[in-house]
């Protein structure tokens, strides 16, 4: 006898039969696109679902997985769970980016920026990320390259084609693609952008100077104190064309030059602040901005990680795309990797990256140095390998990050074992194994099991901020909170960056 089995794909409910005792993994793939990046051996444990209904019992690895507020919500690994009865299933919409599940907090009552529609982005210096709500909450979501990049991977070489004359094309770039990618959610939708009526905009320091055509000379050499950190209203007919023409567009505040309105957005999203526990909330990307909570201080501070971990830059990497390999492992002495959508590899993206560093280190194909003992390449499909300039790009940006946390510990007089929790944020941290984090030492092994992965932190708060409008005073307690910890001729974290060059857990 059949069980019923009701699948919840984002805003699309699909009815489907199964045996009783099929792993719900099995009958997701059957009946539509669901990623499973490991093939079912509970290895990355990404293949997260809500379901309710006649499921298995939990699994030690999903108890050891899952906070108590996950498990209350019926949060399972699909790959691990049977239906023995009828069984409804809800699967994140991949395209909404929502993180929701992951640790963001969304309690709080609605009290609107927007009278029907709002849209809110995170413009990262290599990915934008946007999500449109309505009056009953999230109706989509998309994310696109910022075009940004063909200026420059990284701020400062954009900072450099602004102060030589471009920053209108760079300003262009930016507001195209915002209304580009506003307009085709709300079509998606099926409703005219014009029916939007507020926006939140979050970034770091330098992507609002762009977005907005401020000239960023103040962010350009020393003491890099920025003249303006937003925190302000602002008309979208310049910023955001497209939109209700009476729209407004709200910025959110920034803490310092190069430590951006997304951390505090992210901070306000993960309630690192709202308690006593002391905490550290860390957002890898092509600048690695980094929060500690202690004793009602918060020290953040931006390293310079590069974008090697997002797969810029590499000989074999690419962005999270469809084929870009995102998780590599051994298996009887051969690797073996998984790709985003199951698609045929055409690259290597950072999760895969970290997880292909790992390996190669308990392989012993390369040392701690970063040497390989070989002949300097670790192939792992036809048309993916890493290479021994890689790995030294890598270590560039691992040493970055890790000297980065180092550096606020020190300053604040603490250790690892001082911290209780531990706020993995953004693209790239929403999928990295943290196990393969600790293996290469971009994270202490003992901290492992205090860390959290929240996603795109950054877009839940700005989301956070367009729903309730007492958010606003909120974030901008956060940013005048913070002191900023500057790391350029910082002798402690000179020193640290030396040392965490090397590959050790």
């Amino acid at each position: 006898m059949s069980v019923l089995i009701k699948i919840n794909w984002g805003n699309k409910l699909q009815l489907v039969q199964a045996e009783p005792g099929e792993i719900l993994s099995n009958i997701l793939r059957a009946n539509g696109p669901f990623d499973l990046p490991c093939g079912g051996k509970s290895v990355c444990r990404r293949c997260r679902v809500r379901a309710k209904g006649g499921l298995s019992a939990l699994t030690d690895i999903e108890l050891e997985s899952f906070s108590h507020s996950e498990i209350k919500s019926g949060t399972r690994l699909a790959c691990l769970t049977r239906a023995e009865g009828d069984v409804e299933i809800f699967v994140e919409d991949k395209a909404a980016l929502a993180i929701m599940d992951q640790g963001a907090s969304f309690d709080f009552s609605a009290d609107p920026l927007f009278s029907e529609y709002g849209v809110t982005a995170d413009i990262g210096t290599t990915t934008v990320c946007m999500r449109l709500y309505g009056l009953s909450g999230l109706v989509g979501g998309l994310s696109v390259k910022n075009p940004q990049t063909a200026f420059g991977a990284d701020v400062m070489s954009r900072i450099e084609h602004y102060l030589n004359g471009n920053g209108e094309d760079l300003a262009n770039a930016i507001r195209t693609a915002l209304s580009d990618m506003s307009a085709g959610l709300a079509a998606k939708a099926g409703i005219d952008a014009k029916q939007i009526s507020a926006a939140v905009l979050t970034g770091n320091t330098t992507m609002l100077y762009l977005l907005t055509g401020s000239s960023p000379k103040s962010l350009s050499r020393a003491p890099f104190n920025a003249d303006r950190l937003f925190g302000e209203f602002t008309d979208a007919k310049a910023l955001f064309p497209g939109l209700d023409e009476n729209a407004s567009v709200y910025l959110p505040r920034c803490m310092s030059a190069f430590v951006g309105a997304d951390i505090t957005m992210a901070l306000l999203a993960s309630g690192l602040c709202d308690g006593a526990e002391t905490g550290l909330l860390v957002d890898i990307g092509t600048n690695a901005e980094i929060a500690l909570w202690h004793r009602e201080k918060l020290f953040v501070c931006s390293a310079a990680a590069g974008p090697a971990f997002e797969g810029s830059g590499l000989s074999s990497g690419v962005y999270g795309i469809d084929g870009a390999v995102d998780h590599v492992w051994l298996e009887n002495g051969a690797a073996r990797y998984s790709t985003i959508n199951n698609k045929t590899p055409v690259g290597i993206c950072g999760s895969g990256i970290a997880d292909a560093l790992a390996v190669i280190l308990d392989a012993e194909i390369i040392d701690e140095t970063g040497a390989f003992n070989d002949d300097g390449l670790f192939r792992i499909a036809d048309t993916v390998s890493v290479n021994q300039k890689d790995v030294r790009k890598l270590q560039l940006s691992k040493s970055a990050v890790r000297a980065g946390m180092e550096t606020l510990l020190r300053t604040a007089d603490i250790g690892w074992g001082d911290i209780k929790v531990i706020f993995i944020a953004g693209g790239f941290g929403s999928f990295l194994n943290l196990n393969s984090a600790a293996r290469i030492g971009l994270l202490p092994s003992e901290a492992l099991p205090r860390a959290r992965v929240i996603g795109n932190a950054a877009l839940a708060g700005a989301s956070m901020l367009l729903q309730n409008r007492a958010q606003i005073e909120k974030s901008r307690r956060i940013a005048e909170l913070s002191r900023t910890v500057q790391l350029d001729r910082n002798p402690v974290f000179s020193e640290l960056y030396v040392d965490w060059m090397m590959f050790e857990p």
